[in-house]
Parts: C-alpha cells; sequence; structure tokens
C-alpha cells in the first residue's frame, strides 16, 4: 500500500494515451477514437484526465456523470483542504496509485504541506485532529461501506449535516475512480508524472 506516494509505479510506464500499453483493454480514448455524442465534454474535464477518458469506453456513463462530479469536486460544502484528505484517504486505502498522485498535486495547489498530505497514509492517531476524523470516516465507509455512530458523530460535529453527506459522496465517486484506474492499469496524466518527477514526495 505504500507505493501510492511515489510516482515511479507501473503508473510512469505510459503517460500518452496515444501510445499506452496495448495489452491492456480500455485505455483512455484519444482525441481521434473520442465519442462523437461527447465532443462537447472533450474541451472540459473529461478530455483533460486519463481516467476520464477510459470512462468514455462508457458515453452515456461519462455523460450522466458530469452533474455527480461537479458537485463532488467543485460545489461540496467541505472546503479545498478537507475535499483532498477525504480523496487522499480514499485513494492510499484503495491502493490507486493514480487517483493518490493527482491528489498529492491538487493537494499542494491547495496549500496543504507534504508533511500533511503523507500523514493521510498512517494512522488516524498520528494525523491532525481534524484530518484524523475524515480519515477514520474514509475507513468506516472502505471498510464496513457505513460509518459507525461514533465517527458519525464526530465527521457531523465538524463538517455539519451536509459536509457530512459530501464524506460520503466523495468516497463514493473516488471509489469508483479507484476502481476504474487500477481494473485497467490507467496511465498517470502527463502533467502529473512531470509535477512529481521535479518535486517528488515521500
Amino acid at each position: 500500500m505504500e507505493r501510492q506516494g511515489n510516482v515511479m509505479g507501473d503508473e510512469r510506464k505510459n503517460t500518452d494515451p496515444a501510445t499506452a500499453q496495448a495489452g491492456t483493454p480500455y485505455q483512455p480514448l484519444s482525441d481521434a477514437d473520442w465519442p462523437p455524442d461527447l465532443a462537447d465534454m472533450l474541451p472540459g474535464f473529461a478530455g483533460r484526465l486519463n481516467v476520464y477518458r477510459v470512462m468514455a469506453h462508457n458515453p452515456a456513463l461519462l455523460r450522466s456523470w458530469a452533474g455527480f462530479r461537479d458537485h463532488v469536486v467543485v460545489k461540496n460544502a467541505l472546503g479545498p483542504q478537507r475535499s483532498e484528505v477525504a480523496i487522499l484517504r480514499t485513494g492510499h486505502r484503495l491502493g490507486a496509485p493514480y487517483e493518490w498522485n493527482h491528489h498529492v498535486c491538487r493537494g499542494r495547489a491547495c496549500g496543504m504541506e507534504d508533511a500533511r498530505i503523507l500523514s493521510l497514509r498512517g494512522a488516524p492517531e498520528a494525523m491532525a485532529p481534524e484530518d484524523a476524523v475524515i480519515a477514520r470516516a474514509v475507513d468506516d465507509l472502505v471498510d464496513h461501506a457505513r460509518l459507525s455512530p461514533p465517527v458519525r458523530e464526530a465527521l457531523e460535529a465538524l463538517v455539519g449535516t451536509t459536509g457530512m453527506f459530501d464524506v460520503i459522496a466523495t468516497v463514493g465517486l473516488y471509489s469508483t475512480l479507484a476502481f476504474i484506474v487500477n481494473s485497467f492499469d490507467t496511465p498517470l496524466d502527463a502533467d502529473v508524472a512531470a509535477q512529481l518527477e521535479e518535486r517528488p514526495i515521500g
């Protein structure tokens, strides 16, 4: 589980969807292979990330995904750093290097220090108290598909009712993305690989 914090995993073998390893099914679709009925989505989030270029193998799913993603990623009640805590913990717990590496960069971009990011791979007891509340909620959802009453109460006290539901939704969304990138060995996007090559973590 520790390799998530390092960009030098299998995902570094190829970061170009046009030349991704042919032996792995459902690689990111190139611009030339992009579904015509999703043409309006290519310039936006869907065309920017390899995980969504893989999801584009099911155009109806990607089309429907957009609204859910917009809420969880853009309009959630958690704020950028708390959202990243939930995402990073989810990526770590699900053993998804693609997800972890992306959100190392996004966590840094919203002001998180490397030591704080790396703590999210460890025991909640060693984290900042607020991060530990969110990490325990992620762990409950990953391990038991539910929030235990003490974890739920602590989470709701920290982020409110709306934030609690947004944590649940965040874990759900990023679990689905982790299942996709892990199932199909989705290559890390070139810009993220370059950032982590220049500034590794852990």
